[in-house]
């Protein structure tokens, strides 16, 4: 069975619409919310769930992201096919940068605009909702097999979207916030191995100058304590013991972070 998942900052209704053209196309296809609470226009937030997930998918998935302020202009629409000859993986959305490190990540990225009208929903395209008109009909003929070829032209002026953008300066590790969870989980988009060349578990940092422990996982600081760890997506993460660190520290998605080095 082929899977498709759908990213997007739509909330309620609108993905029932991208389902119900999915599978009105592939009824076959198993269709994984991966999430619809983006943050609304939050590209990097939307780029960094589906970076965070794509590995753990089998090949010939299919990933929708639709998070699209430029909806209607001239952005536009993007396939793309990444990982291993065989065994990869397709993603379609907008040329934002939405999808372009998840498919990255896979490696062997090859980037296609989509331009053929006959791949898309079979009515007029409506220029405030891509997601169900362009990117769900085409993401189903995907999942059939269609080859990505069929969309259009490959392309490498793509606009691109880098979670690697942080800086060393002398004791300072300085990053942005990429997501912040449910849980209130701060995910900053610096990576482990620059974390781990300063610090070791059990040690101190400062976060926008405020002392916390660097450690391995929640339970080694007490219930309300701030800590600093490595996340399951392998980048440094801010927490609080069942708290929430986002309101603790203040920081959402796009602020920056400086991590002192004690």
């Amino acid at each position: 069975m082929s899977i498709i998942s759908l990213t997007t900052d739509f909330g309620d209704l609108y993905p029932a619409a991208m389902k119900a053209v999915i599978l009105g196309i592939n009824p076959e296809v198993r269709i994984i919310d991966v999430t619809h609470s983006i943050r609304q226009a939050g590209i990097r937030e939307g780029a960094f769930a589906l970076y965070s997930l794509v590995p753990y998918f089998p090949a010939k998935s299919v990933h929708i992201g639709v998070v699209d302020p430029g909806v209607g202009t001239s952005r536009r629409a993007l396939a793309i096919k990444a990982g291993p000859e065989g065994e990869g993986q397709f993603f379609v959305g907008p040329d934002n940068g939405l999808i372009i490190p998840a498919a990255r990540r896979l490696g062997n990225m090859e980037v296609y605009e989509i331009t053929n009208k006959e791949i898309m929903l079979n009515s007029e395209i409506s220029a405030t909702f891509h997601g169900r008109d362009i990117f769900a009909p085409v993401g189903a003929r995907l999942s059939k097999g269609m080859p990505v070829e069929t969309v259009g032209d490959k392309i490498s002026d793509f606009v691109d979207l880098d979670f690697e953008n942080f800086g060393v300066d002398r004791q300072f590790l300085v990053g942005e916030v990429v997501y912040s969870d449910n849980f209130g989980n701060v995910i900053t988009n610096i990576p482990e191995a620059a974390v781990l060349k300063f610090r070791t578990f059990g040690s101190q940092v400062e976060v926008n100058g405020r002392k916390v422990s660097f450690v391995q996982t929640y339970g080694f600081v007490g219930q309300g304590d701030a800590l600093a760890l490595i996340g399951s997506h392998g980048f440094l993460e801010l927490a609080v013991n069942k708290g929430n660190a986002a309101l603790q520290f203040g920081l959402r998605s796009g602020d920056p972070v400086a991590i002192r080095v004690l």
